[in-house]
């Protein structure tokens, strides 16, 4: 009995030898330390896949790159050769009309689809899982489906128009460049009104059932309830989504390029798009890259409001 106290007491005077990986696990007892090692993974996708990128892009607009050949230093001549060039200025106003005229369609159209979904009892998942039809299918995809029903030839919109006499020649959706612009315009708000429906469908469930309640109780209909009870509720909701919606309508590419290339006589063009045909099509990187990077400071003043106003209607 003696013999084994004396082997215990002889083991706890004797440190454990730790392995060599035991060191730095212990810096993940650490608080501080843990954080920075879970963010870690995400900031090295930031910096490879975001940041290097965009300062790639930066020294290639204040060039005079092309492709196969070194450019040299130029300043900021390619961006004010932009501002002299009309094609340019059209671009900048058709992207703002482009996603003007597309949020407010996806906003409406949205809400309205909310508010029918909110209704329906049997067959509620069912018609929920087919409304993000849209959304889920392949931007590519789905967009070269809109440019065959769109044909000036086999158009099926101008057929159902002629059979029902509304009219006895159809518009050309995609050769004139009014309608063109309303083709793309309808393409992104078809695909987007999916994402703005479920979301705000999302805020609509969560309203309690008893402020309903208490404003039919005080008299107030249908749209006065929609507009004091509903709509103040999902406010939140709404902004972060049209949020979003304003970052990829801004920077949307695959519609336009596949529906009308940027025509017709570059009528329909956004910056993405005039910035692939200029930067990669023509070989003008530089250019190409003036282009796509004028675009960051209106997303930046874009994202900056937009916060304001959530944050805004937060604290009220």
């Amino acid at each position: 009995m003696k013999a084994t106290v004396d082997l215990a007491k002889t083991l706890e005077r004797q440190p454990v030898r730790s392995s060599w990986w035991a060191s730095p696990l212990r810096y993940l007892e650490k608080e501080w330390f843990l954080g920075y090692a879970l963010i870690a993974p995400a900031g090295v996708l930031i910096l490879g896949l975001v940041a290097y990128p965009f300062l790639v892009a930066l020294s290639f607009a204040v060039s005079d790159k092309i492709v196969g050949k070194a450019g040299h230093f130029v300043g900021l001549q390619n961006f004010i050769a932009l501002l002299q060039w009309p094609v340019f200025i059209h671009t900048v106003l058709n992207s703002f009309i482009f996603t003007f005229y597309a949020l407010l369609l996806k906003v409406g159209l949205g809400m309205a689809l909310a508010l029918l979904m909110q209704h329906i009892v049997r067959g509620k998942n069912f018609f929920r899982g087919a409304v993000l039809l849209p959304f889920i299918v392949p931007t590519a995809l789905s967009t070269v489906a809109w440019w065959k029903m769109l044909d000036p030839q086999y158009n099926i919109f101008n057929w159902i128009g002629v059979h029902l006499g509304l009219f006895t020649q159809g518009p050309n959706w995609l050769g004139d460049p009014f309608w063109a612009k309303v083709s793309v315009i309808l393409v992104n708000a078809w695909r987007g009104t999916p994402f703005f429906a479920i979301s705000i469908l999302a805020g609509l469930v969560a309203i309690p059932q008893d402020l309903y309640d208490a404003a039919k109780v005080d008299g107030a209909g249908a749209i006065s309830r929609f507009r004091h009870v509903t709509l103040p509720l999902i406010k939140p909701i709404l902004s972060v989504v049209m949020l979003f919606s304003i970052i990829f309508t801004f920077a949307d590419f695959d519609i336009v390029y596949v529906l009308t290339r940027g025509g017709p006589t570059n009528s329909t063009h956004l910056f993405a798009t005039l910035a692939y045909q200029t930067g990669l099509a023509s070989s003008k990187l530089g250019e190409g890259a003036a282009i796509a990077l004028f675009l960051f400071p209106v997303l930046v003043v874009t994202v900056i409001v937009q916060l304001h106003f959530i944050r805004k209607g937060t604290d009220e």
